[in-house]
């Protein structure tokens, strides 16, 4: 893990990387001073130290990546946060998408199935004073002891939309998750009407690693 120094250089960086996403797009100054609140060093290996600001994504291990910023402020832009809410998010990774949600004042639960990651990420966090309720489970199944959730962020690419997460979403709340087989996948915006009706909005082609139910150390 990389040391707790988040210098002058690092929030220059970040501001920096906060006006590209701007300019790509991202309108919700909520989600772009959470961006600029959140050392994203902090979640990459030491060797990424100087690249850590560059809107890319990179690997965490575990075949996993650190979603690129771009990404992570569209699907939080979909998702509407607002302070107070509670959200699951299903694919803990680096921790760094729970801490962009915390900070815009949501109550954060999410769900990973590397087991390393979950150890890893649940370390982290606490080191750095979040208080996102991390779990080790099956994603696909989400986690109905805590349900339900006002939002529900997936960061994975699921090949369907599981009917759990529809049944922990409450009515009225909102489903971003990227959807589809192969190389890419079309981001969906599902909103709960009531328990018989939801809509659902389709928005740009994303490229993510896939959901995987079983669980894995």
């Amino acid at each position: 893990m990389t040391k707790m120094n988040d210098s002058y250089r690092h929030k220059g960086l970040r501001k920096k990387l906060v006006e590209e996403v701007r300019s790509k797009g991202i309108r919700d100054e909520n989600v772009l001073a959470a961006l600029e609140a959140v050392p994203r060093h902090f979640f990459l290996d030491s060797s990424f130290l100087e690249i850590a600001y560059q809107d890319k994504p990179f690997p965490i291990g575990a075949g996993q990546t650190i979603s690129q910023p771009y990404t992570v402020a569209y699907q939080t832009e979909l998702l509407k946060v607002e302070k107070g809410l509670k959200v699951l998010e299903v694919g803990t990774g680096s921790g760094y998408q729970a801490c962009i949600l915390e900070e815009m004042g949501a109550r954060v639960f999410s769900i990973e199935r590397h087991h390393s990651l979950y150890r890893k990420t649940k370390l982290l966090l606490a080191a750095m004073n979040y208080r996102a309720k991390l779990f080790y489970g099956d994603g696909y199944k989400g986690l109905p002891a805590y349900a339900p959730f006002d939002r529900i962020l997936v960061t994975a690419a699921a090949p369907f939309v599981p009917d759990a997460f529809l049944d922990q979403l409450k009515p009225g709340g909102i489903l971003v998750i990227p959807v589809g087989v192969g190389d890419t996948q079309v981001m969906k915006r599902i909103t709960k009407v009531d328990e018989e009706n939801t809509e659902e909005e389709r928005f740009g082609y994303f490229r993510f690693v896939p959901l995987l139910g079983h669980k894995s150390r």
